[in-house]
């Protein structure tokens, strides 16, 4: 076994198969068997045992099949289709949660009973939460396309219902007075400064920061492979980040549970923000420090082009977003500066 596959993580199992390569398996008592993909310490490796240790323990088997025909018939077809199999892992993952909430409800009616009134009845139940329905709405309509395909029904009663509009910038961006609170509760050194500055220096998605580890950090740089868009990236270790990665043990994962494990996405945004609200920072996410990240950039003078290279951005409107609290005041001081140096002829700057 090479070095690469000696992993000390609990529930992990390596086996070689009959091509002599190792595979790794999450395997515990009364949780359903998970493969984990990739290199050990790799981002995806990381991402699936971090998903697995998530989990809920396995249901017992349901003593009767989906009815044929039923929603939930019809949903676990989805699951087989093309187009839900071509998705990443990360997204099946999302689409599920939400899918298997709406069957788990409504899976024994008849995918042909359903009709438009009914799903306005149940989006009318769910109007304090838009982006829920919204999202749900989504996923409906992809599944009840699949029906009318299938021959199932004759038409999708997702397309009747009203579409949700929601209003909002999405997460908080953390404020340059938020950071310096954060900082002040938090000195460096600790787990909560070392997770501030993964956040905020590399200007990543919490999927990515934890499963970030020693293994991703070479040559004054440390490697992303964001789990969302697959997009591979390598941002230059800002100093502040690498003080506080040098003040913790080298890991698999930079950031651990209290019992080593790595986080799971989720763990990690409950976590960090019971850490900020002992800050007194209340309602700030791990999210709002990549939005920061990205007021940072573009108020430094950044380029789009510059800021979708830390961001991973692959569209000047995602960057247009993410940058939207940029310092105004700032901003236009250095434009004003430029208009002046170009009508004085001392050149732009």
């Amino acid at each position: 076994m090479n070095q690469m596959a000696k992993v000390d993580l609990r529930y992990v199992k390596v086996y070689k198969d009959r091509h002599g390569r190792l595979r790794h398996y999450y395997r515990r008592k009364g949780f359903s068997s998970v493969t984990l993909p990739g290199d050990p310490g790799s981002a995806e490796f990381m991402a699936a045992y971090a998903d697995a240790e998530g989990r809920a323990p396995r249901e017992a088997p349901s003593k009767s099949r989906a009815q044929p025909r039923s929603i939930s018939a019809l949903i676990v077809e989805y699951y087989k289709s093309a187009s839900f199999i071509a998705l990443r892992d990360s997204t099946k993952r999302g689409y599920r949660n939400i899918l298997d909430r709406f069957r788990a409800k409504y899976g024994d009616r008849g995918a042909a009973s359903i009709e438009t009134h009914h799903l306005e009845a149940i989006f009318h139940g769910m109007a304090e939460r838009p982006g829920a329905v919204r999202n749900l709405r989504k996923r409906l309509r992809k599944v009840f396309g699949l029906a009318v395909r299938l021959g199932w029904r004759q038409d999708n009663p997702v397309t009747e219902t009203e579409g949700v509009k929601v209003k909002s910038e999405g997460f908080t961006a953390w404020s340059e007075d938020d950071i310096t609170a954060f900082e002040k509760h938090w000195p460096s050194g600790s787990r909560e400064r070392l997770a501030l500055a993964l956040l905020l220096y590399t200007g990543q998605r919490r999927s990515d920061v934890v499963t970030m580890g020693g293994q991703h950090v070479a040559q004054g740089r440390i490697s992303v492979r964001q789990l969302k868009t697959d997009a591979r990236l390598k941002v230059r270790l800002h100093p502040s980040l690498r003080k506080e990665i040098d003040a913790h043990p080298v890991s698999m994962t930079f950031l651990t549970t209290q019992y080593g494990a790595p986080f799971s996405a989720a763990g990690f945004t409950q976590w960090f923000r019971e850490r900020a609200e002992l800050a007194g920072l209340v309602g700030r996410t791990p999210h709002g420090l990549r939005k920061a990240a990205g007021r940072r950039l573009a108020e430094a003078g950044c380029t789009a082009k510059e800021i979708a290279a830390v961001l991973g951005h692959t569209t000047l409107s995602e960057v247009e977003r993410y940058t939207r609290s940029a310092d105004q005041e700032k901003l236009s001081d250095a434009a004003m500066d430029r208009l002046e140096k170009s009508e004085t002829g001392t050149g732009a700057v």
